[in-house]
């Protein structure tokens, strides 16, 4: 967390739901909306934009999240980079102001290696707030609406050459003075959240005008906050708690599809299950957090994508941990993360370390050599792999993602679907690189294993559990 903040600040200064199973339209019954739960899956993956997006060696590095079992990677599109000017056509995906190159390249390398994105959008550019800098809110939101709108359009799969990206959060930790400012006015009332409302409401809307179909998360939330204005160098912050309590009553009520949150322990020796004292919100009060929601915003199980988390590793970092207790650290996290029937999506911060930064929770060292924690990461990625679908016996479709099939076969192309060894069924690529099965019904097999190749003979493979409901997936 440290590190991002201190890389954000060099680039102001110089200038982050699973995959789950739907019917087509029209059908009363869906297996599964995109906003619920799959039992033991998860989109797991990382953040980490040094890495991922901006190196040199990033098709290498992303090659080993892949080897890391990625399904999804985070990163933060910030507003004030991507329009440095205002925009003559702010809604145009491809008006020439806008700066998305670094983004197209992670967004095509991603679906390369059949991972999604997570798009986190941040940061106001002076044109629109009268020069202040990009922690202060849009003079006027419907700019933000406007360049949401760009973005998800851009990247909504109708434009050849644009993979689909469906994920998107709204703004990075507003619970914090430095990334969303001020916190508290003058006499000491607290503004943040009364800030944050219309910024969460206009990348929303915003997204939602672009793609209709993406999925868009608020909060975003740090782990912890003072709850009171600071007096010296301290920086103003909310807790997450009080943040999403006070922005439940702001008017009218706040859009949004999932809570993000960023759960980091105290400190790096603080093990994931041990307790963390409201109203600071980690792994082991994630559930008293998700009931809160669900009361403040008067929601039914409101879902949690876990945006953020790590353990920083000794001896580069003298308050971390050793490598092999963070390995240990990471598999409990994520078995926490997966018993949680809110969580959905599950980011580690970050993949690798990079020298020269005060953050070293990689599960590479700044040299690229794995950790222990990269082999157990590894390992329980798989086992949640949420391209791996959960549905009833009785389903007669599943949804499913085909991204690396998606980058070199254009939308609409037929796709040859052997399901558990039956004769194949051709069915068309989706444009946001997904494919629709049809499952025979009433059959015994729990699971059934899924091929779906491309005109260019290029195979995927995934596999699907059927449950009654009555027994747990392994």
């Amino acid at each position: 967390m440290r590190w991002v903040l201190a890389v954000l600040a060099v680039v102001a200064a110089g200038a982050a739901a699973a995959v789950y199973i739907v019917l087509p339209r029209g059908q009363e019954t869906p297996v599964a909306l995109p906003d619920d739960a799959m039992p033991g899956r998860l989109l797991v993956g990382f953040q980490d934009d040094a890495s991922l997006r901006w190196s040199d060696h990033r098709a290498e590095t992303l090659d080993r999240a892949r080897e890391a079992n990625a399904t999804v990677i985070r990163t933060i599109v910030s507003w004030h980079i991507a329009a440095p000017e205002r925009p003559a056509n702010p809604v145009d995906p491809f008006d020439p102001v806008y700066r998305l190159e670094d983004v197209d390249d992670l967004a095509r390398n991603a679906q390369q290696r059949g991972t999604e994105l997570l798009i986190t959008i941040w940061g106001t550019p002076e044109w629109a707030n009268g020069g202040e800098g990009p922690n202060r809110p849009p003079a006027d939101h419907v700019d933000l609406q406007a360049f949401s709108q760009a973005l998800a359009d851009r990247y909504s799969g109708r434009h050849a050459g644009y993979p689909a990206v469906r994920l998107f959060t709204a703004w990075n930790e507003p619970n914090l003075e430095q990334f969303l400012a001020p916190q508290f006015d003058e006499e000491g009332g607290s503004v943040g959240p009364a800030l944050y409302a219309p910024i969460a409401r206009a990348i929303h809307d915003g997204v939602k005008a672009g793609n209709p179909d993406a999925l868009v998360a608020v909060g975003e939330t740090s782990p912890r906050g003072r709850d009171l204005p600071s007096t010296g160098n301290v920086q103003d912050s909310h807790s997450p708690a009080r943040f999403a309590r006070l922005l439940a009553e702001q008017k009218p009520a706040i859009p949004f599809d999932a809570w993000a949150q960023h759960p980091y322990p105290p400190r790096s020796t603080v093990a994931p299950a041990d307790s963390v004292r409201w109203p600071r919100v980690g792994l082991a009060n994630l559930e008293h957090f998700g009931d809160s929601l669900d009361l403040w915003f008067d929601r039914d199980e409101v879902p949690i994508w876990i945006t953020e988390y790590g353990h920083e590793t000794l001896p580069l970092e003298p308050l971390g941990v050793s490598p092999k207790l963070q390995a240990t650290y990471a598999e409990e996290a994520l078995a926490m993360a997966a018993e949680s029937p809110r969580v959905r999506v599950f980011l580690w911060f970050i993949l690798r370390d990079t020298p020269g930064t005060p953050w070293q929770s990689g599960l590479l060292d700044e040299n690229g050599s794995p950790k222990p924690a990269f082999a157990v990461f590894a390992a329980a990625a798989a086992e949640l792999d949420a391209r791996n679908p959960v549905l009833p016996l009785d389903a007669e479709r599943a949804r499913l993602p085909a991204l690396e099939l998606a980058y070199s076969t254009p939308a609409a192309d037929p796709i040859d679907v052997a399901v558990g060894g039956a004769e194949p069924v051709t069915v068309p690529l989706g444009s946001d690189g997904w494919i629709e099965v049809p499952l025979e019904t009433g059959g015994s097999r729990r699971e059934l294993r899924v091929e779906a190749t491309n005109p260019h003979g290029q195979a995927i493979y995934r596999t699907l559990q059927l449950s009654d409901g009555t027994v747990e997936p392994d």
